[in-house]
């Protein structure tokens, strides 16, 4: 576990990066959108801002789970990355309908917009190019430490590239006189922040309800089968805590087997899924195939 400790230490790095860039840009953008008339460029700062809160709640989940177990939780303080991220779900959900409803309320209104500078297209370009450096580095690292919360940072940091791209044609469609186009987007932005909010809600509440998929599971099922002397897996159940996977597996062989060759089957079926899919934590349960059938 020690090992594991120290990649979720290197993982705070990208979520502290992500923070840097989000604090930097989201106060440009504000303050550039107020300042020449720009209503999406302002809805991008503040979705911004609603991912320096994310990234601060996946650098807090990343260093409570790097906490010991203890009395209290003798497996771990793993799950802690997993509730920040609810968090920050409801956050960004309440911020997507506020930003949603206030953007329509422009849309439809008939008073008249100011139009842009040409200036926040450039906020908005440097904006993409910052983002997109970002969402390279903290991928890259998310592959390396195997940090699913760093690897939704990542996703999260790609999508704000993207809709800061998205924010500079509006803006320039509406210097052509487009008007509509900029509270438009602004609206496509709110979508996008209640989007992920929602994509993140439910992730996180599948795996803090200890949710598994079933595909996962086969594969393990398929994998356990390849070992030789492993007959028939019985009961295979998997649950998250945090980046880690738990799995409990019953394993049928033939009852002739030695304890001592029994034992050596459940080193091989845990070998197997730590070096293939990265699992630690494996309770694996010997039944006699001669057992089985006869309870039958």
């Amino acid at each position: 576990m020690e090992k594991r400790y120290e990649e979720l230490k290197k993982a705070e790095k990208g979520a502290i990066r992500s923070i840097v860039a989000y604090v930097f840009l989201s106060l440009l953008k504000i303050i550039v959108g107020n300042l020449f008339h720009s209503v999406s460029l302002l809805a991008d700062g503040f979705n911004n801002l609603t991912d320096v809160i994310s990234s601060i709640a996946i650098l807090i989940g990343l260093r409570t789970a790097r906490r010991p177990a203890d009395d209290n939780h003798p497996y771990g303080h793993w799950k802690a990355e997993t509730i920040g991220s609810l968090v920050t779900s409801f956050i960004m959900l309440l911020v997507g309908f506020q930003l949603a409803y206030s953007s329509i309320n422009h849309l439809f209104s008939r008073e008249q917009l100011p139009i842009p500078d040409g200036r926040t297209a450039l906020v908005g370009l440097f904006s993409t190019i910052v983002m997109f450096s970002v969402y390279l580095a903290n991928i890259r690292l998310a592959k390396e430490v195997r940090s699913s919360g760093l690897r939704a940072a990542a996703k999260d940091n790609l999508a704000d590239a993207l809709v800061s791209l998205g924010t500079s044609i509006a803006i320039v469609g509406t210097i052509f006189k487009l008007y509509w186009l900029d509270s438009a987007m602004a609206i496509i932005v709110a979508l996008i922040i209640l989007k992920n909010g929602f994509e993140i809600f439910r992730d996180s509440s599948f795996k803090l309800s200890d949710g598994f998929e079933t595909e996962e599971l086969e594969l393990y099922r398929q994998n356990i089968l390849t070992i030789p002397d492993v007959m028939d897996v019985g009961e295979l159940k998997a649950r998250s805590y945090g980046t880690n996977i738990y799995v409990d597996v019953t394993i049928k062989v033939a009852g002739s087997l030695s304890v001592e060759e029994g034992h050596r089957i459940t080193e091989e079926v845990e070998e197997l899924l730590s070096a293939r899919y990265g699992i630690q934590d494996i309770d694996v349960h010997v039944e006699p195939i001669e057992k089985i059938q006869a309870d039958h």
